[in-house]
């Protein structure tokens, strides 16, 4: 864990993300990336010096087959003494069901977040900590310029002023390799997928192109996050 938590401080400190006194909600979707964020958060609380409190968040999408099981998720939180808050929904029923989107991701994301936005502000949060890494950032750049025509990346650090929320992304500096190892060591309930178009998204279609690429060219994914941080790419 101290290989993701080095980066995962550095990230704060240089983004300066946390304050003393920010009160944080934590997506936790029950994935390898936000189990691994609220863990490396909750320890950095000890050693930090940067007094702020947690509160885990979990966007319960609807899905019923198979149930989610909750259980594993909430031992973690009370292990790591963070509060769990589960926000049942029916987005999984409206995208797939009702509506039957063809292209669900983005309509997905979007309500997620506005849910995610609403528990957080209930909650009397002031950031939101989201689990978004370096090769999250690296698929996003290249998806925007090839599929979208345009350089861009979501930010470090954004400022929402409609709900004056302030969003963070603390493994923006790690890489999914040490996530994936981190998660695993830890023993950390790593939830399975339940999304029905997991696997067949656009997304992972570049993550799947990046990865044959990054097998013969070593080093391709740093010279491409290098390339961004040495543009500033949205903050980079």
């Amino acid at each position: 864990m101290q290989k993701v938590l080095s980066p995962m401080r550095k990230a704060i400190q240089q983004y300066n993300m946390i304050e003393n006194g920010d009160k944080i909600a934590v997506g936790v979707s029950g994935g390898k990336d936000s189990l691994v964020l609220l863990a490396g958060l909750s320890y950095l609380r000890r050693f930090i010096g940067i007094s702020y409190t947690l509160e885990a968040v979990t966007i319960d999408m609807g899905f019923t087959n198979p149930p989610v099981d909750y259980e594993p998720l909430q031992k973690l939180c009370h292990e790591l003494d963070v509060p769990l808050h589960i926000i049942k929904t029916q987005i999984g029923e409206i995208i797939f069901d009702a509506r039957q989107e063809k292209n669900p991701c983005s309509l997905c994301a979007r309500m997620r977040r506005g849910c995610l936005h609403d528990a957080a502000k209930a909650l009397g949060c002031n950031k939101i900590a989201l689990g978004h890494h370096k090769d999250d950032a690296i698929e996003t750049f290249l998806m925007n310029l090839f599929n979208g025509g345009h350089i861009g990346c979501f930010s470090p650090v954004t400022y929402l002023s409609r709900k004056n929320l302030t969003m963070i992304r603390p493994l923006i500096l790690c890489d999914e390799t040490l996530i994936k190892h981190a998660a695993k060591v830890e023993n950390l309930p790593v939830a399975r997928p339940s999304c029905p178009a997991d696997g067949h998204t656009n997304r992972q279609q570049v993550k799947d192109a990046i990865a044959k690429r990054e097998r013969t060219d070593r080093g391709f994914k740093a010279r491409i996050f290098g390339a961004m941080i040495r543009a500033h790419i949205d903050g980079l």
